[in-house]
């Protein structure tokens, strides 16, 4: 018998003997205390479930033209002369047999296969973005043999989710969604799709955890499950018992490239947001916020007060954003947001997206020591470009001093030009930075700028100083500071020396 089976196998029988030890009289509250939570049992089969959904899960099949390379520039280890000729044979073909170019290569078809799931008897078509990017052509193929071009509604790469049209003579059989937030670890669960291409196949398992995070975007939040996904399952859907869609699976976690049993679905709740948007305006429309935010660390947690690492911290807000019109700014740390709680960095942006636009929620947020409640009139989310281009308003930066590492120095139209800075950039200059020091090990380098002191503006070496030495001699284990730098502007905690230092003036 395997050693787990035997360990069971024993506690069950201490568990009998104690309750035949226990008094008459106490016997009967026994079973109460050493009785299992019951869930719904194992199926004896699933090929009811299976037969009834299968017609609405359907192949994608897709083709693309690849232009072919045609270049090959900068070989390693061969000599210029040499890679000269090897970008002229690239370029030219390779020569014929009386001397003359071969023509250019051509373009050639590239052909993909995925999964999806109709929602429409009409015929809509839910699939992953991944699978129809990029395609020129895209064929839908349900499980009786009908094959339909496809056209595309719209698609959301965030999310990873794109709608299809078909346009079949009779009606189709369709799936529904069901509530993905009602999904419980342990919850008995169908994968149905396309794997390498063989076709519809059934797959089951169980829903091994909630709420991932595999960077896939900004928006993760997947279902695992340990049912078998493989590469051709992408689209397909993830049912409950019920027969309802409560995922899309979308991504697996493989060293060999098969399925290990880690696979990862887009809950449903999620799909069906964008879907509509999808199928309303032909894009994902989400709410909006206004804000750059960071990872509150232990560190910063400190700094400010806050008993735990939590939330997410305001590293600057976007100009004309209704962060900034609600009077939030750099150093707010958010909490919690129309009721929920925000415990980490990722669920702030989850729940923004999807709230309501226009709709006006409250916001806590952690400022001077204390808890402070706002309304935020959410707005719509523009698009990346538009982000881009958005001017930051008021933005919050970070401070130090030599003993931390640093050399500071106030900002001049030659340090300006030197570090390529703009002329409205406020704040104290980093000159040097030394390497095992807070502030190097922090990443802090020359031509770096200061702008905020413990959510302070700086505007002078003697700010800094003044401030930091404030902090050391009320006993404070880090000095937060707001600083720019190449990639934007981020919050630095800094651990605080015994020693006193000096900023050159």
């Amino acid at each position: 018998m395997p050693k787990m089976n035997a360990r069971f196998v024993r506690v069950s029988a201490l568990s009998l003997a104690a309750l035949l030890a226990l008094p008459p009289a106490t016997a009967w509250v026994a079973p109460m205390l050493i009785a299992p939570a019951y869930a719904r049992g194992t199926p004896d089969s699933f090929a009811d479930l299976a037969e009834r959904l299968a017609p609405g899960v359907v192949n994608i099949a897709t083709t693309q033209t690849v232009k072919a390379r045609n270049e090959q520039r900068g070989q390693p280890g061969v000599p210029p002369d040499f890679d000269e000729f090897f970008r002229n044979f690239m370029e030219r073909g390779r020569p014929g047999p009386n001397g003359a170019p071969a023509p250019a290569p051509t373009p050639r078809k590239m052909q993909s296969l995925g999964s999806g799931y109709i929602i429409d008897p009409s015929g809509i078509v839910v699939t992953n973005n991944h699978v129809i990017d990029g395609a020129d052509e895209i064929t839908v193929t349900t499980p009786d043999g009908l094959s339909l071009k496809a056209e595309l509604i719209g698609r959301d790469e965030k999310s990873d989710v794109a709608v299809l049209r078909v346009k079949p003579d009779k009606p189709l059989p369709f799936v529904v969604f069901g509530d993905s937030d009602k999904a419980r670890v342990g919850d008995w669960v169908l994968a149905i799709g396309n794997p390498f291409g063989l076709g519809g196949s059934v797959t089951a398992g169980i829903v091994s955890a909630r709420g991932r995070n595999i960077d896939n975007g900004p928006y993760d939040s997947f279902i695992q499950t340990d049912a078998a996904i493989n590469h051709g399952n992408s689209g397909g859907p993830l049912f409950n018992m019920d027969g309802e869609v409560i995922g899309m699976n979308t991504a697996i976690y493989s060293p060999s490239g098969g399925s290990v049993g880690i696979g990862f679905s887009v809950p449903s709740n999620i799909v069906k947001n964008v879907v509509t948007q999808l199928r309303d305006f032909g894009r994902a429309r989400r709410g909006w916020l206004g804000v750059q935010i960071q990872t509150v660390t232990p560190e910063i947690a400190e700094s400010l007060g806050l008993k735990d690492a939590v939330g997410a911290m305001v590293a600057g807000v976007t100009s004309g954003g209704p962060a900034e019109k609600a009077k939030l700014h750099g150093g707010d740390v958010i909490l919690k947001f129309d009721g929920h709680e925000i415990k980490e960095l990722k669920a702030l942006p989850r729940v923004v997206a999807d709230s309501g636009i226009g709709k006006t929620v409250p916001v806590v947020v952690w400022r001077d020591g204390k808890e402070v409640s706002f309304d935020v009139v959410v707005g719509e989310m523009p698009d990346d470009a538009k982000i881009a281009a958005a001017t930051p308003g008021k933005p919050a930066a970070a401070t130090e001093l030599t003993a931390l590492g640093l050399k500071i120095a106030a900002l001049t139209p030659d340090l300006r030009s030197r570090y390529q800075l703009s002329d409205d950039q406020k704040g104290v200059l980093i000159t040097d930075v030394t390497q095992g020091t807070p502030a190097g090990d922090k990443g802090l380098k020359a031509g770096d700028v200061i702008v905020e002191v413990q959510q302070e503006e700086v505007a002078r070496p003697a700010d800094v100083q003044e401030r930091v030495e404030k902090l050391r001699k009320a006993g404070r284990k880090s000095v937060l500071m707001l600083v720019q730098t190449g990639d934007g502007l981020r919050w630095v905690p800094l651990a605080l020396t015994a020693t006193p230092g000096r900023a050159p003036g």
